[in-house]
């Protein structure tokens, strides 16, 4: 490949596959395009332009419908295989505009083992993952970004708004900007990575295992719960198993309990 148009949502998959990108081809042949929607964190847009400026190349912002999609918005268990092949469809499509023919998003080995229908929605486009391809994990990412310098390699995990909500229960944009909202709140009190699982006029909030106690101290606890309710929720739990990536993901995967 000597042009490639790089998926890049800003965090430290893509970012790395970006940085590497510039690096071997050249800033003139590559291309970072974002996919724009309600069901991204407002916050990953602007993080997303900020990094693709540092490391030099062209960025387009590609506002994509999937929450126009009937079945996308019904929220079955392959709508990131829905929403995948919407946003795919919308970046090739510009990507061949710009003079791009190939596509390149930043899946890792990980992503392999885990309930991945997006992977599915990519194979049948010809768009390939460089880092899953060539064996890398999230560690693997984590401590090549380190040894780059690049600022997000420590960076959690920030995957769309939709996986906070779970199967069967509609993806709505009201839906997604109070999580939006929540997510946001949690991360002003110091909680990096955390989750608000949308859960009919229930928030479940997941935090890290190690974070659960400061969270339920009184005073905390009380802010965050009115807080939310603010926002439109009429109940607020905390989650004693702490955070868990893809907790939605569990039902799925024959644990017995019901996104990332």
């Amino acid at each position: 490949m000597g042009r490639v148009a790089v998926a890049f949502s800003g965090g430290t998959d893509s970012t790395l596959l970006l940085r590497l990108a510039r690096d071997w081809l050249g800033a003139e042949h590559v291309l970072a395009l974002t996919a724009v929607s309600p069901s991204q964190p407002a916050v990953e847009r602007a993080e997303a332009e900020a990094m693709a400026r540092r490391i030099g190349v062209r960025h387009l912002l590609i506002e994509t419908p999937e929450l126009a999609d009937a079945d996308y918005a019904a929220n079955p268990p392959e709508r990131c295989y829905i929403c995948k092949r919407i946003i795919l469809e919308h970046l090739i499509r510009r990507a061949k505009n710009e003079g791009f023919r190939d596509v390149v998003d930043g899946s890792n080995a990980d992503d392999l083992s885990d309930y991945r229908p997006g992977l599915k929605a990519a194979a049948e486009r010809a768009v390939r993952a460089p880092l899953a391809e060539a064996g890398l994990t999230k560690a693997d990412i984590r401590a090549l970004a380190a040894a780059l310098g690049l600022s997000i390699h420590e960076k959690p995990a920030s995957p769309c708004l939709s996986s906070r909500v779970p199967y069967g229960e509609a993806v709505t944009p009201e839906k997604l900007a109070r999580i939006d909202a929540a997510e946001t709140f949690l991360r002003s009190l110091g909680f990096r990575e955390c989750r608000v699982r949308h859960h009919a006029d229930l928030a479940r909030i997941e935090v890290p295992a190690g974070e659960v106690a400061r969270l339920a101290a009184p005073e905390l606890r009380t802010r965050v719960d009115a807080h939310l309710r603010e926002l439109g929720f009429r109940y607020v739990a905390l989650d004693l198993r702490g955070f868990r990536s893809g907790s939605l993901n569990e039902v799925l995967l024959g644990t017995g309990l019901t996104g990332r």
